[in-house]
């Protein structure tokens, strides 16, 4: 079982990103649980979502101390990073977010996901940069089902997939080379 926070503000696909995981899991034959989390103001506002993939029944969606933390802006990051198992991996959007967790029990992986994700065609795609280094990192799902997901998503819009492609792919490569 891995439990995975993923947060950051409205707007940066926060909530797609763990949808991509969660269907992911569910395409693998795997027990799966999406918790979203939002406040009122949506883009703009604070937005987290718990995913929990595991091989057995799923006893509780709550996500208190996960496994893994992928924050995409500053404030979540302080604010999850304490909760982070230790062990655990925590991995930050290092274009808009310092890397400091105060912590030395935890994996921190900065990955400058806003950039990324402008070299491979569209800053919107921050989410899938740190999605690929997550499957990189843990094989929680398999590449493709992350990317049959994407198809899925993006039907009839295949400039948008290919972005989104090409950051899943470059977030994988930023944690193979580290």
């Amino acid at each position: 079982m891995i439990r995975i926070l993923l947060a950051g503000q409205g707007g940066q696909g926060v909530l797609s990103a763990g949808r991509f995981l969660a269907e992911s899991g569910l395409h693998e034959g795997r027990e799966v649980s999406y918790l979203p989390a939002y406040g009122p103001e949506m883009r703009g506002g604070t937005a987290n979502c718990a995913v929990i993939i595991s091989d057995e029944e799923i006893a509780s969606p709550l996500c208190t101390v996960p496994d893994v933390l992928i924050a995409l802006n500053s404030p979540s990051f302080h604010k999850f990073a304490p909760r982070v198992k230790k062990g655990g991996i925590i991995i930050v959007n290092g274009s808009i977010s310092d890397s400091f967790a105060g912590r030395d029990d935890v994996s921190v992986y900065d990955i400058p996901a806003n950039d990324i994700a402008i070299e491979a065609g569209d800053v919107r795609a921050a989410n899938m940069v740190v999605t690929g280094a997550l499957v990189a990192l843990t094989g929680v799902v398999q590449e493709r089902s992350i990317l049959n997901c994407l198809r899925e998503k993006f039907v009839g819009k295949q400039n948008v997939y290919t972005n989104n492609e090409r950051a899943f792919r470059l977030g994988m490569q930023a944690v193979q080379n580290k």
